[in-house]
């Protein structure tokens, strides 16, 4: 550590939860799929060694306190409960013997379930929904179960879905099944258990609040009612493992709950109807005493999910002065997770405002990145741009439920940045049988991670960029003001390109395969926008002249399109203090599958809260000066005040070349994606020459 800048000394201080010491005050925070007992897979729980993969090459780097990701203690498949396998807990034993090693402690972090935050899929929602095929699926999948919540109510994913009221029996098996679970835990060597949760909207976190909670019965009605059910499991957990065996809760200090699918805005002024402040400091000081020895806290519930899941719009450190506050009203550890910042975590540690720093998709992202905060070499540390498209990216709009791809809902904790996070036998390194000469066309990102790919096998790389800038069209993505880690991620691929013996010709416009001395060719040329044949619209801004600034806009901006670039376009005009409307043609914005809810819902709650025009399921008639003629799907037009008009309605593939037996095309050359499809697509190719 003697290399580590002082600013970051108070991160390395030791600490204890209960009587179990942690090395330092980083906590690796839990994320779905991480979990080392599985994560939504047909062959139910069981000992999963590709997340154990996962954290023990996290714990050789230097995390103190590691915490998998949700293990529901009944089997979302088959119905088993975790306590009923027995060798997963003797495989778990032996690798808790490994992380013990690298000076490393592990929490297991068990779950009630999720009740009306349960995301329920498009595939699965009919399913449900019809009585026959409800119980034709109940012993594969019990979806009542898994749906069940304090009170009958809407699904937060199908609103169209009644979720069951949980009975009184079931709430007693689950406390029953705490107490067995962490008993084996502990004597598989797991230093401790996280308690999951009184947080972020899950069914603990409905029974306390009283907008989720109409229960009569002794878990609903006054406050002690509403947190009997997390208060019987601690103290259940307790009796059976010992007073001295560490239970930590995750906890949602404030909900940031404006009403049902509505959350409140950083900043905004709102009444609370889930946990307010009043009742958080009350509450924390009641869970301590019920027994609980941490709070890994944040905020937010799956109607402000943007808090607990925080896209690029957020604030960094966003829940940091909630959690601080709440800190005050108890005696026990407190670490704060949401968007940390190293330095202002360990200024907040050293300055006795919480007790660790909460870190997730970082750790996704860059499995060394606390060896290089050490090391000081900060600029080496590949950033988490908060995109949730490879870890995270379950997805709804109006009309559905989770849109996201089944396969993606089974391997949740991956990345897009890095595609061997949770896939290392799918994406390695391995040195090339025959070294070739290699051509690169194309200096995005797409085209920059098969060259570092290629160049890591062995192979000689020659990227070809035809501008005097790295990075494509994702330099235009990345200029808004709240995108400064697109462009900090654009700076760590330079720096990463010269590291490699990869030559680099820039202001190199290629346009002929035959004249390239290269074995094979890698085409990363990306995409052109697509026109709309509409009176006018030469006359409109594309929205990449815009983001790269070519383009100045007025004050009125209407934003033709409402997919994700058409929204952070508005967003990025409404924070500039200018006017900006939005014309979709849809029925919501953000159709996309496979974007994030926390992403979108942040975007959907901030036009609305701040009355930004939106047009759905609207075409464009006419582009004229000062103002764009509409219509709706009624046919009604009307004229749109414009100073000035973007258009952000798709892109279209412009690969230089054609694919031949020794061209290959990757991201939107091949086909329009995102960062993730560029990325690991490049892997897909690169992998094989």
């Amino acid at each position: 550590m003697n290399n580590t800048d002082p600013k970051y000394s108070a991160l390395f201080t030791p600490w204890k939860i209960g009587n179990v010491e942690i090395k330092n005050r980083i906590v690796m925070c839990p994320m779905g799929g991480t979990s080392l007992f599985g994560w939504f897979e047909l062959t139910g729980c069981h000992f999963d060694r590709e997340a154990a993969k996962l954290f023990l090459e996290r714990a050789n780097n230097n995390v103190g306190l590691i915490i998998p990701g949700i293990a529901p203690i009944r089997d979302t498949f088959w119905g088993k409960w975790l306590w009923q396998n027995e060798k997963m807990f003797l495989d778990l034993k032996e690798f808790m013997d490994e992380i013990h090693k690298t000076g490393a402690k592990l929490f297991i972090q068990l779950t009630a379930g999720m009740g009306r935050s349960w995301a329920i899929t498009d595939l699965i929602a009919p399913l449900h929904k019809n009585k026959f095929t409800r119980a034709l699926i109940k012993p594969v999948i019990d979806t009542s179960h898994e749906l069940a919540s304090p009170s009958p109510q809407k699904s937060r994913w199908a609103h169209d879905i009644e979720c069951p009221e949980m009975t009184v029996e079931q709430i007693h098996e689950i406390i029953e099944a705490f107490a067995k679970t962490a008993k084996l835990c502990r004597d598989a060597g797991v230093d401790g258990v996280e308690v999951h949760a009184v947080h972020e909207g899950y069914l603990l976190d409905q029974f306390t609040i009283e907008f989720f909670n109409k229960r009569t019965d002794e878990y609903g009605g006054s406050f002690e009612n509403r947190y009997r059910f997390a208060a019987e499991i601690v103290k259940a957990i307790k009796k059976s493992c010992g007073e001295d065996y560490p239970v930590s809760l995750r906890y949602s200090v404030q909900s940031k709950l404006k009403g049902f699918c509505e959350g409140a805005m950083p900043g905004e002024d709102y009444v609370e109807v889930g946990r307010n402040m009043e009742e958080s400091e009350r509450a924390a000081k009641y869970l301590q005493d019920a027994g609980y020895d941490m709070l890994n806290a944040d905020n937010g519930t799956y109607d402000s999910w943007y808090w607990a899941h925080p896209p690029m719009y957020m604030p960094e450190n966003c829940n940091l002065e909630d959690v601080a506050h709440i800190k005050k009203f108890v005696d026990i550890p407190v670490v704060c997770a949401g968007r940390m910042d190293a330095e202002v975590g360990a200024a907040a540690v050293a300055d006795g405002l919480i007790d660790g720093v909460g870190v997730a998709r970082q750790f996704l992202v860059d499995p060394e990145w606390i060896t290089k905060l050490i090391e000081d070499r900060i600029e080496d540390i590949k950033p988490c741009i908060c995109c949730h498209s490879g870890c995270f990216n379950f997805s709804s709009s109006k009309g559905h439920a989770n849109t996201q791809d089944l396969t993606d809902t089974m391997g949740l904790a991956r990345c897009a940045l890095n595609p061997r996070t949770m896939q290392s036998g799918k994406y390695k390194i391995k040195p090339a049988k025959k070294v070739k000469k290699v051509a690169v066309i194309g200096g995005g990102i797409g085209g920059m991670e098969a060259a570092i790919v290629l160049a890591k096998r062995g192979h000689q790389v020659t990227l070809y960029e035809k501008s005097d800038k790295l990075g494509g069209v994702f330099i235009a993505a990345a200029a808004p003001s709240f995108k400064e880690k697109d462009r900090d991620l654009i700076a760590w691929y330079i720096r990463e390109i010269s590291k490699y013996p990869i030559e680099v010709k820039m202001n190199t416009e290629v346009k002929d395969a035959a004249s390239l001395d290269a074995d094979e060719i890698i085409v990363a040329t990306g995409a052109v926008a697509k026109k709309i044949p509409v009176k006018g619209a030469d006359t409109a801004i594309e929205a990449v002249d815009y983001l790269l600034g070519n383009k100045t806009v007025g004050e009125n901006v209407v934003i033709v399109g409402g997919g994700l670039t058409g929204c952070e376009i508005a967003y990025d005009l409404f924070l500039q203090g200018k006017k900006p409307v939005i014309v979709e043609m849809q029925d919501d914005l953000i159709t996309t599958p496979g974007i994030c809810l926390a992403n979108t819902s942040y975007l959907r709650d901030c036009f609305k809260t701040n009355n930004v025009p939106v047009y759905l399921e609207t075409g464009v008639s006419e582009i004229a000066e000062g103002h764009v003629t509409v219509k709706d799907k009624e046919g009604k037009t009307c004229d749109i005040p414009a100073d000035s008009v973007i258009l952000s309605v798709g892109y279209n593939p412009a690969p230089v070349f054609e694919k031949s037996r020794r061209v290959h095309l990757i991201g939107d050359a091949k086909a329009v994606g995102n960062l993730r499809t560029v990325i690991w697509g490049a892997w897909d190719v690169a992998m094989k020459i």
